[in-house]
C-alpha cells in the first residue's frame, strides 16, 4: 500500500490568523544598519516560523560484510511539493511527487532543553520512524548547523549519524509519529552511493538528505 493521490478536504486558509497554526507568518517592514551609521532602504519581509523552530536530521547507516556502506531513508508523504501540480508556475510541474524519501529528522520539542537535546530528540524520532532504538552516545554530530531557506524561515537543522548493527529489510512499513501525514509510508534501505546519486538526479529531491549524506560519504572516506 502506497500513497497515491492526495485530496484537499478543506481550505481554510481564508478563515485562518496568520499567527495560529503549526506555521506563523510574520509581516515586517524592515531596514538594516551599516557599520558606519547609515540605513538601507525600508523594505517588506515576510517571515515563516513555528513554535519548535529547530530540527534534528540523522543518517542511520550500516556497514555490510562486503564493505558496503548502506544507509536507512524513510519515505514521508509531503503535501507542498505535490501542490506544486496544481500551481501556476513559470516552468510548471506536473510531476511533482506526493511522497518523497527522507533521512530521519524532528522538530525539537520544548522537553528537549538542556546539553543532549539534540541526541535526545534524534533517539526518539529513530525510535518512532525507523523503529531503531539507540543509546544517546551513538548519535555523532555530522558537521555545523544548516539553514534550509535563510530568505523565508528561520529553521535550523543540525546534523548527526548513527551506525547500525542491522538494518531492516527493504520496504519495511515505517511506524511514524501517529499522524496522518506518515500513514502508509515505508523505509528504504539503499547502498550509499546509491542514494547520493539520487539525490543528484532529483529521485530523491531533499536537500538535508543529499548534504547529509553526502557528509557521511567523506567523513567516512576520512576515517579510512
Amino acid at each position: 500500500m502506497r500513497p497515491l493521490t492526495l485530496e484537499i478536504l478543506e481550505d481554510r486558509s481564508a478563515q485562518a490568523r496568520c499567527d495560529e497554526g503549526f506555521l506563523r507568518l510574520r509581516r515586517l517592514r524592515l531596514r538594516h544598519r551599516y557599520d558606519d551609521g547609515s540605513a538601507s532602504p525600508p523594505y517588506d519581509c515576510d517571515l515563516v516560523s513555528r513554535r519548535s523552530v529547530d530540527a534534528v536530521a540523522v543518517v542511520l547507516w550500516r556497514r555490510a560484510a562486503d564493505g558496503r556502506v548502506q544507509v536507512l531513508l524513510k519515505e514521508g508523504v509531503r503535501p507542498p511539493i505535490w501542490l506544486r501540480r496544481h500551481k501556476e508556475l513559470v516552468r510548471p510541474d506536473p510531476e511533482a511527487p506526493l511522497v518523497l524519501a527522507e533521512i530521519v529528522a524532528g522538530m525539537l520539542e520544548p522537553e528537549d532543553a538542556g546539553g543532549d537535546a539534540m541526541r535526545r530528540r534524534a533517539r526518539i524520532e529513530c525510535r518512532e520512524e525507523a523503529g531503531v532504538d539507540l543509546p544517546l552516545a551513538a548519535f555523532q554530530p555530522l558537521g555545523g548547523h544548516s539553514f534550509p531557506s535563510p530568505g523565508i524561515t528561520d529553521e535550523r537543522v543540525d546534523y548527526y549519524h548513527a551506525e547500525l548493527d542491522t538494518l531492516p529489510d527493504r520496504e519495511s512499513p515505517a511506524l511514524g509519529d501517529g499522524s496522518g501525514m506518515e500513514h502508509g509510508t515505508r523505509l528504504l534501505v539503499l547502498d550509499l552511493d546509491e542514494a547520493i546519486q539520487r539525490c543528484r538526479d532529483g529521485s530523491i529531491p531533499d536537500m538535508k538528505t543529499e548534504v547529509a549524506l553526502c557528509r557521511l560519504s567523506e567523513a567516512l572516506r576520512g576515517a579510512r
